[in-house]
């Protein structure tokens, strides 16, 4: 069976209206996305690390209830393990505030096996850390090497936005190793200051990944590929929380690639049919992981879809 192999902070999202907490829930860019395509049914491997502590054990359990294995977790002694407040304006979108307290040592843990057409997930500050980069290429070389799909969403939030010259040289690094790129319109502004898709697939993308997907929000998503240019209209929706929009728009398209049994070797000849499917997947997790708090898809919607 395929795999999907994540690798990325585990992290506690106190979500908040206004000036009160609303809810807490376990979250982390990939972490959301792992989360709903093993309440899928998927195969699904994690890479991460956390505090001995109280939010720790709960992550833990938390990862074990929804059929994410915690064999690849390293849980530090030292340290405490991250905490994010994200902030919901009138449109649902979210400000960020992050504390962590990381030890020297990270991520001493063993990797999962990767076999060919396996799909690995990267992104945010996490894939760009200096401090973890020999962690994350010893992941991407054998994903290369096995001919495994990388996915990369760069994340690329507003606190690291005047980091963006200094990462340049890693993150095209990353784009060099991925199979699909997917980022936000508000991604690529912090990033490059371009928000125009055409102009960041092909002023920035497409010379080191041919396949591209630019959201925004509740705006058009763009796909552009060696073989497509197609923009796909979002469905309104009455948005409760945008935290695992993104994410679950990754976890959806990764779901339909395994559903629709895409492998390594179709990459370059995916035809419009195919990508429709693909993005109609991804919208349906987006939608649905932004009308609660839970950062990926319900339960119940899982039970229906499949």
């Amino acid at each position: 069976m395929r795999k999907v192999i994540g690798i990325g902070e585990t992290i506690l999202d106190i979500i908040f209206r206004g000036d009160q907490p609303s809810v807490a829930v376990p979250g982390g860019s990939v972490f959301n996305s792992i989360v709903s395509l093993g309440r899928m049914g998927v195969s699904v491997a994690f890479i991460s690390e956390t505090g001995n502590d109280r939010v720790g054990r709960l992550i833990l359990r938390f990862m074990r209830d929804n059929h994410i294995p915690t064999d690849h977790v390293n849980v530090f002694p030292d340290g405490k393990s991250p905490v994010s407040l994200a902030f919901l304006d009138e449109r649902s979108d979210a400000e960020y505030i992050f504390y962590n307290d990381y030890p020297e040592r990270r991520l001493d843990v063993v990797y999962p096996t990767l076999y060919e057409d396996d799909i690995v997930i990267i992104g945010s500050y996490y894939a760009l850390n200096p401090l973890l980069r020999d962690k994350m290429l010893e992941l991407l070389d054998q994903a290369r090497e096995k001919r495994a799909i990388v996915y990369y969403d760069p994340n690329f939030r507003t606190p690291h936005k005047d980091e963006a010259i200094k990462l340049a040289p890693t993150l095209i690094e990353n784009l060099e190793y991925a199979d699909i790129v997917r980022g936000s319109v508000g991604d690529f502004h912090n990033m490059y200051g371009l928000t125009d898709a055409d102009r960041v697939y092909k002023d920035k993308i497409q010379f080191y990944c041919p396949r591209f997907i630019c959201t925004a929000g509740d705006g058009d998503v763009s796909l552009r590929t060696n073989l497509v240019n197609k923009e796909y209209p979002v469905r309104p929706l009455e948005a409760v929380s945008t935290v695992g929009a993104g994410d679950n728009f990754n976890a959806g398209l990764i779901y339909g690639m395994l559903k629709q049994d895409v492998r390594y070797r179709d990459l370059d000849n995916l035809g419009e049919d195919t990508w429709d499917r693909l993005i109609s997947f991804a919208n349906d997790f987006a939608a649905e992981a932004c009308r609660g708090y839970d950062n990926s898809v319900s339960l119940e919607f899982a039970a229906k879809y499949r």
